[in-house]
């Protein structure tokens, strides 16, 4: 359960760093970034798994690039549903959610570190 707090709030520190580097991204606040964070994931966790099948033959013609596109949606939907992100379009959405899935990637990897015994 610590895992999970420590990653969600990483995650929503992760978005308030992505916010200040990228212009294209504004997260309101660090609670603001908590929700979304929180949002992503249930989306990420609910959404994702159908909009991957119904895109199934798109993304093996275009070799799991389509991937991409998936992941900017879920995060513009996010960006539409939650007043403390905005986003400036799709392409600010797709580069946002590239720069949050290589910090989730990072964060996973040194909570592997940190919480071995789990």
């Amino acid at each position: 359960m610590v895992k999970l707090l420590v990653r969600w709030s990483l995650l929503a520190a992760a978005l308030l760093a992505i916010g200040h580097v990228y212009s294209g991204m504004e997260v309101r606040s660090f609670p603001a970034a908590l929700g979304i964070a929180l949002v992503l994931g249930l989306l990420n966790a609910l959404l994702r798994p159908l909009l991957i099948l119904l895109t199934l033959p798109v993304t093996l013609v275009t070799l799991g690039l389509f991937l991409f596109v998936v992941n900017a949606a879920l995060f513009y939907l996010a960006a539409w549903m939650l007043d403390g992100l905005h986003v400036a379009g799709f392409g600010a959405a797709l580069v946002a959610s590239l720069l949050y899935s290589a910090c989730g990637i990072v964060i996973d990897a040194a909570l592997q570190q940190v919480f071995r015994d789990d």
